[in-house]
């Protein structure tokens, strides 16, 4: 089933999530609903407080990434670059930091340059509670950072300078406000009732 993507603006964004054992409830239609939901809004990772749950859960399929884009050269390493991760801890950000143009679906029609390191240990579990450790860099080590800010209560554009932050504010109020169009299906904030 597709879910509502939530929307810039939404408390649960900037929450930070709880973890979760093995008795979560419907985890694992969650998990299928979220890839839905995912491919649906043509997304590569989507973490659970971008649903509206507050847990330390995402789904990531970077595969659109190792075809090449006409003018964007692919990384054949993402072919099968499919996981989900439950209750991830990044152990450690190594290497360089690289700038590459970042979007959200809970922000929609705003990319930006970010900076990242360039690899990233993460231990987490995987759907079937069992522990895993990688590493990775590259894209997939960006996907991985980009989703763990979610459930960090995190955002890209948290890591953007006060100048780039001002020129968006106004894209980013209407968003908030509900006016803007996607092909996916959003959830907005609600506007505060006035006393």
């Amino acid at each position: 089933m597709k879910l509502p993507i939530v929307a810039y603006g939404d408390p649960v964004l900037r929450k930070k999530a709880e973890e979760i054992d093995e008795d979560y409830p419907n985890l694992k239609e969650t998990i299928a609903d979220m890839f839905e939901t995912m491919y649906a809004a043509r997304g590569v990772g989507l973490a659970a407080p971008q649903v509206g749950l507050p847990i330390r859960l995402f789904v990531i399929d970077a595969s659109p990434f190792a075809e090449d884009d006409g003018d964007e050269k692919g990384d054949p390493s993402l072919k099968d670059f499919k996981k989900v991760l439950i209750n991830p801890i990044i152990v450690e950000e190594t290497g360089e930091k690289w700038g590459f143009n970042e979007g959200c679906l809970s922000i929609p029609d705003i990319s930006e340059e970010v900076m990242r390191p360039s690899h990233v240990l993460i231990n987490y579990l995987d759907e079937n509670f069992e522990e895993q450790e990688v590493q990775l860099s590259g894209l997939a080590a960006r996907i991985v950072q980009h989703e763990y800010d979610h459930i960090e209560g995190k955002l890209f554009i948290d890591k953007l300078g006060p100048l780039k932050k001002a020129m968006l504010k106004g894209k980013l109020e209407s968003i908030s406000k509900g006016m803007v169009r996607v092909g996916y299906k959003m959830r907005f904030p609600q506007p505060k009732k006035k006393r």
